[in-house]
């Protein structure tokens, strides 16, 4: 008898032990009704279920820069960042002027074609058009949002803005008290907030002209210009526009097996992260965040890049 209750004790102790080992992560995405939600939501799944030890729980915030000052604050472990602002944020430049961070990458998942979305009806044919309508630069504190801010004024270009989180600009849209937003795209589809106004509304997709074009690719190198073939929805014609890679960063308090445990779940995940977002499926992560990344990886991410024998540029490699 008394043996039996020693070994219902041991068990006892080592399940409360694999409990406790058991970390919790605090993930930050963006806004509920985006695309990329859906995604951090079915990367919380894959840490789960595949990264052991580790408990991922996600969270709605104003995307990448509420991110990086969550990160920073230690109120979260990992999330959505934009390449283009991590660069600066790291660089200390711009919105993080003489305040540089310590962020590193995880990985990169897709790149973001930024669209101008604009009622049919308003009578705007061309991004000068916009000076004077009340517009939505992008979801409030977003990479989106300091980013249109940043082409607007290299274009000089203006709008009346509005401030707000997409789901209040989706409404006015439709009410017809703004004409329009920037919203990043899914691969080179239409974001699903996009399409909830469409359904209703019809839209517009207002392009760069390619003097605007030539200009964002000599005096905006953080970012990328890209051409979008016909079909980003139904109707809508071959347009360019601005893009930068969406990816995960981590701040450098997080160890590095966690780190590691992370990426390797979500690299060797090839359905869950894929059917969350269509633009992800025969897409290659590992490629992508070389192809987009722009800061140092985590030594954790970095790990497991080097087991698979993938060189990385000098820009991803950690600093030591």
């Amino acid at each position: 008898m008394k043996g039996i209750l020693y070994a219902l004790l041991g068990a006892t102790m080592l399940v409360g032990t694999a409990f406790a080992q058991d970390k919790d992560l605090l993930i930050g995405s963006t806004s509920a009704s985006s695309s990329h939600y859906g995604y951090f939501v079915a990367v919380g799944k894959v840490i789960n279920e595949k990264a052991e030890g580790l408990r991922a729980s996600v969270v709605e915030t104003g995307a990448t820069m509420d991110n990086i000052r969550r990160m920073e604050r230690g109120q979260l472990d990992l999330g959505l960042v934009t390449t283009n602002v991590a660069q600066h944020a790291v660089a200390g430049t711009n919105e993080f002027e003489g305040r540089a961070q310590n962020l590193l990458l995880l990985w990169v998942y897709t790149g973001a074609p930024q669209n101008v979305v604009v009622r049919a009806d308003a009578g705007v044919e061309s991004l000068k058009g916009l000076a004077g309508v009340r517009f939505n630069p992008g979801i409030k504190g977003s990479a989106t949002e300091s980013t249109t801010e940043a082409v607007f004024k290299t274009l000089g270009l203006s709008a009346e803005y509005v401030r707000g989180s997409t789901t209040d600009i989706v409404d006015m849209i439709k009410d017809n008290r703004v004409a329009g937003y920037v919203k990043s795209g899914s691969g080179n589809k239409l974001d699903s907030s996009t399409m909830d106004v469409a359904t209703s509304t019809g839209i517009t997709i207002l392009g760069l002209a390619p003097e605007q074009a030539e200009k964002l690719r000599s005096d905006m190198p953080d970012i990328s210009v890209v051409d979008i073939p016909e079909g980003a929805a139904e109707g809508i014609p071959a347009y360019t526009t601005w893009s930068f890679g969406v990816g995960v960063g981590a701040p450098p308090t997080m160890d590095e097996e966690t780190a590691y445990e992370i990426v390797k779940a979500v690299m060797e995940d090839k359905t869950v992260q894929a059917n969350a977002l269509a633009s992800l499926k025969g897409e290659n992560l590992a490629d992508l965040t070389v192809q987009f990344g722009t800061v140092p990886l985590h030594p954790g991410a970095a790990r497991w890049f080097a087991e698979q024998g993938i060189e990385l540029p000098a820009k991803l490699k950690p600093v030591k």
